[in-house]
């Protein structure tokens, strides 16, 4: 099944509705954003784009996003949308990786291009596809539920990045998950994209597209608060997928001016860990307007939900536990927890969070060696470590690769990290492992502090809360955490700076 004979039913039933909003202006209703896809069709197939190849977009957040996106889609091809904040050696290095047909750049990421970071493939401008050929356009490709739709290139944070292969299965599944536990969708409702669109927004604007809703991208390309709350009282019963350092400024932003949200439906957290002082938080100045999804790019947005209606049951004996779980397995997959021998742990024991179903991926493209390892026995490994507590809701301990072992004990850092942030001073948090001659391992704890705090002052507090073990054995006070482009904090980049510091 093509994606794209979604956008065509859309644009017979709903036409004049609006389908792409830009700030507060209508950009293109369904009918035009239907002729838009198939007229890019006609202009990839000019420039010999077959079904099946892979079409780059390597682009800032903007309306003709979207519809690039279609517009492939309808030609058959895959979309493979790069972060717009790469380096153009990155990019290219997954352009040539993919074996992209061409590329689709703005004007600013074009002028980043030159010969020795160029990867081999046509780079175009967006109208180039989008305004020529005004009165050629194409009919929809056909293509099977498995045909690579959507390549997502993960952080490469442990080496080179690796290519998702996502389906129209995956996606479909994908999109049925929204709409049946996240949250249904009404034709005029709005999803808005402050965050890229090359990553989890770009997932969610589906549902919108299948239902007649407005997906938009606001004026200042990104973020901007006070822009983010006058959009959402201007469309109405508007939405977003957010990273938790969004919502943590969204908080902050509603603290400090208390605006209307009654123009807000549902702000959906996902993609990093979101920490219960910062729910807690959220919840407070932004109102009941909070739900968390748990997924992976491989298993994109679609392992676990937590709904706003679980999120506000406070009179629920376990609900602050609930509140720091990622909520219970979405209808269309597994979820186990798994030892390293494959072997299913009882209720409340930590192990490998694992999960299987239609959303999950097929494998990694062209990379046979690390599908195998990430796929046994039809488990998905995400190498996260995590509980299931007998009602089936899941709590993260943390990444299997930030466990730390320090004198035979297991410590989780974002256990760490939860309990330092509930001091007033603590504004931010990363807590890593380093080697320790006696102990095999410790812990340091590099802190972003709101005021005046000493290590004394947070020793104090973990000792008052935490096993002894469980402290850290370091403060360093930092100005900021180093942080990927989706605002995951980087424990990488954490360990260097602190074997740099040991020598």
């Amino acid at each position: 099944m093509n994606l794209a004979l979604w956008l065509q039913s859309t644009s017979r039933i709903h036409g004049e509705r609006p389908a792409i909003g830009h700030g507060l202006r209508v950009v293109y209703d369904y009918r035009d954003l239907a002729r838009a896809a198939a007229q890019t069709a006609a202009q990839l197939r000019r420039r010999g784009v077959h079904p099946g190849d892979r079409v780059g977009i390597f682009m800032d957040n903007a309306p003709d996003y979207l519809a690039l996106m279609w517009g492939v889609w309808w030609a058959g091809a895959a979309i493979v949308p790069l972060n717009a904040r790469l380096h153009a050696r990155e990019a290219g290095w997954i352009l040539g990786d993919c074996q992209a047909s061409l590329c689709v750049c703005d004007a600013g990421h074009m002028a980043q291009f030159d010969e020795a970071s160029q990867a081999g493939c046509p780079m175009l401008l967006p109208a180039d596809l989008l305004e020529g050929g005004m009165d050629e356009v194409s009919d929809i490709t056909p293509r099977s539920e498995d045909d690579p739709a959507w390549l997502f290139y993960t952080s490469g944070t442990t080496g080179k990045p690796k290519g998702v292969v996502l389906t129209p299965r995956n996606l479909r599944w994908m999109t049925l998950a929204y709409l049946s536990t996240v949250q249904p969708v009404q034709p005029g409702d709005c999803m808005l994209h402050p965050a890229p669109l090359s990553h989890g927004a770009g997932l969610y604007h589906l549902p919108y597209v299948l239902q007649g809703g407005v997906n938009v991208v606001p004026a200042s390309g990104g973020l901007d608060a006070a822009e983010f709350f006058a959009l959402a009282s201007h469309w109405r019963n508007a939405s977003c997928f957010a990273a938790p350092t969004i919502v943590k400024r969204l908080t902050e932003w509603a603290r400090a001016h208390r605006p209307d949200t009654s123009g807000l439906a549902t702000i959906v957290y996902g993609g990093a860990p979101m920490y219960l002082a910062d729910i807690e938080a959220a919840r407070a100045a932004l109102g009941p307007h909070l739900a968390q999804i748990y997924g992976q790019g491989e298993s994109p947005m679609t392992i676990s939900v937590l709904p706003r209606h679980v999120v506000e049951d406070e009179h629920h004996p376990q609900w602050r536990a609930r509140l720091a779980s990622v909520g219970y397995a979405q209808p269309m997959v597994e979820i186990a927890i798994l030892s390293e021998q494959g072997e299913r742990l009882p209720t409340g024991t930590p192990g490998e969070v694992c999960v299987r179903g239609e959303v999950v991926m097929p494998g990694y493209w062209n990379q046979p060696a690390a599908t195998a390892h990430a796929i046994r026995d039809g488990w998905l490994y995400t190498g996260d470590i995590g509980a299931l507590d007998a009602q089936g809701f899941l709590t993260l301990m943390d990444r299997s690769k930030d466990l730390v072992i320090s004198g035979g004990n297991n410590i989780y850092p974002r256990e760490v990290e939860e309990t330092l942030l509930t001091h007033p001073q603590v504004q931010e948090v990363g807590v890593i492992g380093r080697p320790d001659a006696e102990w095999g391992e410790s812990l340091v704890a590099y802190v972003v502090a709101r005021g005046p705090v000493s290590a004394q002052d947070l020793d104090r507090h973990c000792l008052a809360q935490l096993a002894r073990y469980k402290r850290p054995k370091q403060y360093r006070f930092v100005n900021e955490l180093p942080k990927n482009n989706y605002g995951k904090v980087l424990k990488t980049a954490l360990r260097e700076r602190e074997a740099a510091l040991r020598g």
